[in-house]
């Protein structure tokens, strides 16, 4: 039996668009703040929402851009972000966000791909986006665009226009994995998908229209843009938006900013918790208005490290899971003060989850299988690869997530490893994530990924890649022997790679598989 779906929500927005959901908002509160931006002390209503995304609309169809036509982006968080995001929504095109972390390569193919008419930049990647044209048969107009005043071009009358009509199944978002194990995919969320995604997060973290989150993962990843871009829209709350993520600024914007909850990465988790506290817990803890959780996604949360946040700051953490393909949230921890269980993502919020073997059926709880997921948030398709969508949607609409994972009694489940990153040695299934939780009890570590990297005696051997903390000291053979101490000889890590910094996806997850092919290199 599937755990139930929990998706019967106090409020239930009418608008089936996010063109709809802008509007009601900008109607019924004109002037409550959608979003704040720290660096220029600058905050936008939702009525003046509406009036911006409307100007930005004008200016797509005076440029000759049309229903359904692809536009991408790439800038760091801001205004501008922001706005052409959900302004690409409002105008019934599809937005394609870029990551500058991807590396030209990726970039020219992703330009290619997502037939995109019209790139929006900002003037420092302005060079990236130009080199990866350079490598493009393909010219593609762009727009300068400073990530707090907007585009460069001529204005355009907001009065002429004559939106275009939008449906739920419209697609809205093309979003392309990280393409570690080859050509990334397109994954097409419609506006139906979207406002699912936010309302799977909205209704398991509790959320209203006093809630504020705070927002430091980029706007050209799917957690920012449905957790904290979708969720307070399909709440009517608020978010508060900075550049990008700073480990000294950041308890600063929760408690100036009165923000009630954020959502972060085990990374920046690891990385608050190495940072002094100069006086934190009592900023917290004086803040006019209660942060009443973070939310940690992306990747798993190690439990030493979710117990020592909570711990340090007096602040609960809520896991959760998503995937770009269900429009972030699938998975999450019930709010306190009700039962959530450290190393698990919880249970099923707005979706149908169940735990199968390869043929598809289920298996009884308790039983590895791997993570199959079900509801109105699941991905349209793989854009322009029906091979790709059909070997990942089945014909009663269950996405397989690649993800190894078991549910106990209680319906939490519980992640034991990706399939493709598992580790086999000796013909024994090693998860990379048990060495990963004992890495993060050492007292140096501040980063951490096990991996199997090919061996002649056993097919696979497990090797750790680690970050030491600043001013943090701790040899190959300490970390080894402490692995030794909790994890036994077979599964403790042959060697120690030191690294400066692990390579993440824009998520912040660490991306194992270019680990393997460093190390092996």
């Amino acid at each position: 039996m599937n755990p139930p779906m929990m998706n019967l929500p106090k409020y239930v927005p009418p608008a089936t668009t996010v063109r709809a959901l802008i509007a009601q908002h900008a109607r019924t509160q004109p002037d409550a703040v959608f979003a704040m931006f720290p660096e220029t002390q600058a905050e936008l209503s939702y009525k003046a929402l509406e009036q911006e995304v409307q100007q930005y609309a004008a200016q797509f169809y005076a440029l000759g851009l049309a229903q359904g036509d692809t536009v991408s982006y790439m800038m760091g968080n801001g205004r501008s972000a922001l706005v052409l995001f959900l302004s690409a929504l409002y105008a019934g095109l599809i937005v394609s966000p870029l990551n500058p972390a991807a590396g030209p390569e990726q970039i020219t193919y992703v330009l290619q791909h997502s037939d995109t008419k019209l790139v929006f930049v900002s003037p420092n990647f302005k060079a990236v986006v130009d080199q990866a044209q350079s490598a493009s048969a393909i010219a593609i107009p762009t727009v300068e665009c400073d990530e707090d005043c907007g585009p460069v071009w001529p204005q355009a009358s907001v009065s002429a226009i004559k939106l275009v009509p939008i449906e739920p199944t419209s697609d809205g978002l093309l979003m392309y994995t990280s393409g570690t194990t080859g050509r990334p995919k397109g994954v097409v969320l419609t506006h139906e998908n979207l406002l699912a995604g936010g309302m799977n997060t909205a209704v398991a973290h509790e959320l209203t229209s006093t809630d504020r989150a705070l927002c430091v993962l980029p706007l050209c990843h799917i957690n920012a843009q449905c957790v904290t871009v979708m969720a307070p829209l399909v709440s009517g709350g608020s978010l508060v938006l900075p550049h990008g993520f700073s480990a000294t600024r950041f308890w600063h914007w929760v408690t100036e900013s009165q923000c009630s909850w954020f959502s972060v990465v085990p990374t920046i988790i690891s990385y608050l918790m190495h940072q002094p506290m100069d006086g934190q817990k009592e900023l917290i803890e004086s803040a006019p208005v209660k942060v009443r959780f973070g939310r940690s996604a992306s990747a798993a949360l190690p439990p030493a490290l979710h117990a020592g946040f909570e711990e340090k700051f007096s602040v609960p953490i809520v896991e959760t899971m998503g995937l770009t393909e269900t429009a972030a949230q699938i998975l999450s921890n019930p709010m306190p003060p009700k039962a959530n269980k450290y190393g698990s993502p919880g249970v099923a919020f707005g979706t149908y989850i169940k735990i199968a073997d390869e043929a598809g059926n289920e298996v009884a709880h308790g039983v590895e299988g791997e993570l199959l997921v079900q509801g109105k948030c699941v991905m349209r398709c793989y854009y322009k690869n029906p091979q790709a969508t059909a070997a990942t949607i089945d014909d009663q609409g269950w996405l397989r997530t690649g993800d190894l994972a078991i549910i106990d009694k209680d319906g939490f489940c519980f992640i034991t490893g990706r399939i493709k990153e598992l580790i086999i040695k000796g013909g024994e299934n090693i998860a990379p994530r048990e060495i990963d939780d004992v890495l993060y009890t050492h007292p140096a570590v501040i980063e951490a990924a096990a991996i199997g990297i090919d061996d002649v005696h056993y097919g696979q051997e497990v090797v750790a890649c680690v970050v030491l903390a600043e001013g943090k000291q701790a040899s190959e053979v300490d970390i080894i022997n402490f692995c030794q101490s909790k994890l036994g000889k077979v599964k403790t890590p042959k060697q120690i790679h030191f690294f400066h910094d692990l390579p993440k996806g824009p998520s912040g997850k660490v991306q194992r598989l270019k680990l393997v092919d460093q190390v092996q290199a």
